[in-house]
């Protein structure tokens, strides 16, 4: 149903405004003690590091960085060792006490985070809800762009649009093989801004990682930037879940190790979309699944639990995508349909898509097909084969026609025979045996 995708899709500058770094402890909004910690940490990993080096660790603001040393100096938790002229300024290199060692293995049997220092959860709701993906324009022709190389009907595209610009959630159903995931993957191609995205945010004193680099992709600021560096400036991220979600991924993972936690796949997903594919057939019913999404589906928020048994909000800023092979009026009643707005059914392609999309796959494996080839596989495949005519089947059926040149070491040739034995290779024939 399409051509392989190259290259990246235009990302401009972000028109959201760059969180501002703290100059202050007090300004940071995050319990001292922890960040305290936090520094003593990165020394002991460190074996000591100038107050600029740790400042780039803990991604704080210099001022900041100072506070804490001279806190932990005070403290006798660690000391100096020694001067750096460096970046036209005199550096200091600290290195852990004795006394900053022993209370630094107390603190790693606690916690052992030592990343980037966290955010407080009530900047994470204000940044989420100021770079909401319903505030996203969403035009015509991004759509086409990151449509681009589908056969689609119009009415098709149009109902996708609509869609994505309500930013809520959508069913894409429809038989296997008509493009349902090729087109829930493409729709993240429409959003050409960036959003930030923390590292880590501070809960009740517990630290839980935001950022993942599985899933979301970095991008540079223009010019010099002088943002706070707990924020990562990134892509809008595009989630896709399978088979195998389950009930504990969408909660917090609290690691019995390092004894903090990640955030759930929602959450991770927050400000751009998540796709769950093959809804209907993961380890966790849908029924459950929708039970689980029934209020943030409704209301835009989600509430995730510590181990400690308290109860927080988090923003649901989400497009959720549910493309499924499964009738939705199976899939869910009227309460969990209204909180699912968008209904579009991707069916079998007609047998003049069929034939572009056959032709497009020929293009980009540069075969060139015999006038009538294409008409003749849609009515060997519909009247021989007796089967529908699905999107991904002139993709399967080339690849087909390639293993078999391989395996004989020859190559490839474009005849009615090829397809033929391709056809009879790929499809399931009911024989008498």
């Amino acid at each position: 149903m399409e051509e392989e995708f190259h290259g990246e899709a235009y990302r401009g500058p972000t028109a959201i405004a760059e969180p501002l770094p703290p100059q202050t402890l007090q300004e940071t909004h995050v319990p001292r003690g922890l960040l305290e910690g936090l520094a003593l940490k990165l020394l002991v990993l460190e074996g000591g590091l100038s107050i600029l080096d740790l400042a780039e660790r803990i991604c704080l603001t210099l001022p900041v960085t100072e506070e804490l040393c001279n806190a932990l100096r005070k403290e006798q938790l660690c000391e100096v060792k020694g001067t750096i002229g460096r970046y036209y300024r005199l550096d200091y290199h600290l290195t852990p006490t004795d006394k900053g060692k022993a209370q630094a293995l107390e603190l790693f049997s606690r916690n052992q985070y030592a990343g980037p220092a966290p955010v407080p959860l009530t900047e994470y709701d204000v940044r989420v809800h100021s770079q909401s993906i319903q505030q996203v324009r969403v035009t015509p022709a991004d759509l086409a762009k990151a449509l681009h190389g589908l056969v689609l009907d119009a009415e098709i595209v149009k109902r996708l649009g609509s869609a994505a610009v309500s930013g809520t959630s959508a069913f894409l159903y429809g038989p296997p093989g008509t493009g349902k995931t090729s087109v829930a993957t493409r729709l993240r191609l429409i959003y050409s801004d960036s959003i930030w995205i923390p590292y880590a945010v501070e809960v009740d004193g517990q630290i839980v990682t935001v950022f993942d680099s599985g899933v979301h992709r970095r991008m540079t600021p223009p010019g010099i930037s002088e943002s706070d560096r707990r924020w990562a400036l990134c892509e809008r991220p595009c989630v896709l879940a399978g088979g195998e979600l389950s009930p504990q991924m969408l909660e917090l993972q609290f690691s019995a190790v390092s004894q903090y936690y990640s955030a759930p796949l929602q959450m991770k997903a927050n400000n751009g979309i998540l796709i769950v594919d093959d809804f209907g057939r993961q380890g966790i019913g849908p029924e459950a699944l929708l039970n689980r999404w029934m209020t943030p589906l409704d209301r835009r928020v989600d509430y995730l639990s510590l181990a400690s048994g308290a109860k927080f909000a988090v923003p649901f800023d989400v497009f959720v995508i549910f493309a499924t092979n499964l009738n939705p009026q199976q899939l869910a009643d009227h309460a969990f349909q209204r909180r699912i707005p968008n209904k579009i059914i991707l069916d079998y392609a007609t047998p003049k898509q069929f034939m572009e999309i056959f032709r497009r796959e020929c293009e980009v494996r540069v075969l060139s097909p015999d006038t009538g080839m294409a008409q003749w596989l849609v009515d060997y495949v519909t009247k021989e084969m007796k089967q529908p005519l699905c999107q991904s089947y002139p993709r399967d059926l080339l690849q087909q026609l390639f293993w078999a040149a391989a395996y004989l070491g020859v190559e490839p040739q474009l005849t009615i025979d090829a397809l033929e034995q391709a056809c009879r290779n790929y499809f399931p024939i009911s024989e008498k045996i």
